[in-house]
């Protein structure tokens, strides 16, 4: 389970085009950051930012080889991310499923006639 620390910095991670497709490509394979910054038309210092920013979040990790600081996606901290979607998913969707069945209840209280026979048990076989 994530603190709202975490989730916080997770979305906050997310929340940046340049970050996303940094994590995107750092998914797909290990890449230093001279190599991620060749990539974008910006300058070393704010990708290197970029990938503090994602390392922060737990969506990076970082080693060095040589001199050069190599960053890789960690998939585990996606799946996290994605548990917390789906769970703040199932919450709205409770939600909905509560709002359909009080309005089905509503309107068969309001239009007994439209739907005869349903305060009736169902034929015994």
């Amino acid at each position: 389970m994530l603190s709202d620390d975490e989730v916080d910095a997770l979305f906050h991670a997310l929340a940046d085009r340049t970050r996303r497709d940094i994590l995107r490509r750092s998914l797909a394979g290990e890449f230093s950051v001279s190599a991620l910054a060749a990539q974008y038309d910006m300058s070393f210092a704010a990708v290197q930012k970029h990938v503090a920013v994602l390392e922060r979040a737990g969506l990076v990790t970082k080693r060095r080889q040589g001199r050069e600081a190599l960053a890789s996606g960690d998939v585990q901290a996606i799946r996290r991310a994605g548990a917390l979607l789906d769970d703040l998913e199932q919450v709205w969707r409770g939600r909905v499923a509560r709002i359909d069945a009080l309005l089905a209840a509503d309107h068969d209280a309001a239009h007994p006639d439209t739907n005869p026979g349903a305060d009736e048990p169902p034929p015994q076989p």
